[in-house]
């Protein structure tokens, strides 16, 4: 790679993203080339600008961070997603990481872990603030056999390849409140808050194939 490093910064609070241009740019290694405030606007920017690293936040307006990085990760590979947030549940860190991102960062990062974990993405290098490691670590400790049901695990499946509730009812031959039902105890016992995070929980675990 010749030059600075191009980052995108991708948060909906300004005064954040204007300390974190002041930061990068300052270094001399890296060049800010954009702006974004939600996910939208992410892939935007990555279409008209060469990107080499995203400073990507979870919590957005339009499209959330996680659903931003797996877009990216299918149109633009190249550009390398590093997660910066506040938030560290197990779902969401696995989510991110199973979408795409090389890292998982905090905001409570000093300013020599932000800048080499953003040197380290750069290089393609996986970066995980200490308590996101552990999350990891603890989540694929857990034992998967016989964590879900065969009938939940067939659920599962279903939502996986795209199925909406009404047609995995059907597929199952049970109605949609059933669905919804063996959705919720998926999610209890998966640790996630939604389909796509108990999806993401699932492959990282083995369930899925």
């Amino acid at each position: 790679m010749t030059g600075p490093v191009q980052v995108l910064l991708v948060d909906d609070h300004p005064v954040f993203r204007d300390g974190l241009r002041q930061l990068l740019d300052g270094t001399g290694e890296f060049h800010v080339v954009a702006e974004a405030a939600d996910g939208l606007e992410a892939l935007a920017h990555v279409r008209r600008h060469r990107v080499d690293v995203v400073l990507m936040d979870l919590n957005l307006p339009r499209m959330d961070g996680v659903t931003a990085t797996a877009r990216l990760r299918e149109t633009t590979p190249e550009a390398k997603v590093l997660v910066l947030t506040t938030y560290d549940r197990d779902d969401q860190v696995v989510s991110a990481l199973a979408a795409g991102a090389v890292g998982y960062l905090l905001k409570d990062a000093s300013r020599t872990e932000l800048i080499d974990a953003v040197r380290a993405a750069a290089r393609g290098e996986a970066v995980l603030a200490p308590s996101a490691a552990r999350r990891v670590l603890n989540r694929a400790a857990r034992p998967a056999a016989g964590l879900l049901k065969p009938r939940e695990l067939e659920l599962l499946r279903l939502v996986a390849d795209g199925a909406t509730n009404r047609e995995a009812a059907g597929r199952l031959f049970v109605s949609e409140a059933t669905v919804k039902a063996y959705l919720l105890r998926i999610y209890d016992r998966l640790g996630a808050r939604d389909r796509a995070s108990a999806v993401a929980a699932a492959y990282e675990r083995g369930l899925l194939p």
